[in-house]
């Protein structure tokens, strides 16, 4: 610990330091415990190395949900947006309606609500309609739920992303001739995915997590399996320990893609390089300088 502090860590965020030191005493706790407690370390190790059917079932329907929510969320993230800044007023009202409620209320609630809400009510049945004969309705439910929950948060990053390009942008679009709609998609658009990309992309990494939360409506997602087979094997340790390997791996996975994607995006761009933070800066927080850390447009979760 003293040769970070005084080596080129010294300057991270304090959030990784106590992270370490914490984890230190966690496993020295352990190594020191006397509890009757018997660790199965082959559990841990065949759930990461040999994966069954069940698990690799488990990861694809993360993978699934949260695809398919995320791209949900961009849809109405963009509509949200552009509602949010429209002269029509009912428009605008209700895009605000959708942001206040969506962003103001726990997802675990509107996880319940649509599934367990709606069906009871008799407005929509979820489980009596099976998406093409094999989807179920928790599913169908869960991707509802996040897509639209997303889609509140996404909307307040698409709208800061459209509102950090110069206006004279789309003035010079109408003097072409270029109706709204084509100038937003044409010209204000593209420019606004490089401010939008970097919050998407950790609006995403969050998805990949909070699919977890459909364990409520008994959807089978990773975190179910792993909680199933505790149930019959009881080895919390080991499994759920698994279980935090395997999202490890999934949002590692994406920053790398992520960090690449935003590499892309800002090329050509005068000063943007040392903006775009590195795979070490993205996974520990541990940026340099304060001071030069931009601040990026943020949903407010």
């Amino acid at each position: 610990m003293p040769a970070l502090l005084n080596g080129r860590f010294g300057r991270a965020r304090p959030a990784l330091l106590v992270g370490l030191a914490t984890l230190t005493l966690c496993l020295s706790a352990c190594q020191a415990s006397q509890s009757s407690y018997v660790y199965h370390w082959d559990f841990f190790f065949k759930s990461i190395f040999s994966p069954d059917s069940q698990i690799l079932s488990g990861l694809g329907l993360t993978l699934g949900i949260s695809v398919t929510a995320q791209v949900v969320g961009v849809v109405l993230g963009v509509f949200g947006a552009l509602g949010r800044m429209s002269r029509v007023t009912p428009i605008r009202w209700l895009s605000n309606f959708y942001v206040w409620f969506f962003r103001g209320t726990p997802l675990l609630v509107q996880i319940t609500f649509i599934y367990f809400g709606l069906g009871v009510a008799g407005i929509w049945a979820w489980d009596r309609h099976p998406l093409f004969g094999v989807i179920s309705g928790g599913i169908q439910a869960g991707v509802v739920a996040l897509g639209l929950n997303e889609g509140a948060y996404m909307t307040e990053i698409v709208r800061a992303g459209i509102l950090s390009i110069d206006p004279g942008q789309m003035e010079a679009a109408k003097s072409l001739g270029m109706p709204y709609g084509l100038a937003m998609r044409r010209v204000v658009l593209p420019q606004a995915a490089r401010v939008i990309v970097p919050p998407l992309g950790n609006e995403f990494n969050n998805m990949l997590k909070t699919t977890s939360l459909l364990v409520i409506i008994s959807v089978p997602e990773l975190y179910v399996i792993f909680s199933r087979k505790n149930g019959t094997l009881f080895a919390p340790f080991e499994l759920f320990l698994a279980a935090a390997v395997w999202y490890l791996m999934l949002t590692t996975i994406w920053s790398i893609f992520q960090a690449w994607i935003e590499r892309r995006l800002a090329r050509g761009t005068p000063g943007s390089q040392p903006a775009t933070p590195g795979f070490r800066e993205r996974m520990f927080g541990t940026r340099l300088a304060p001071d030069k850390d931009p601040s990026q447009v943020s949903g407010g979760r």
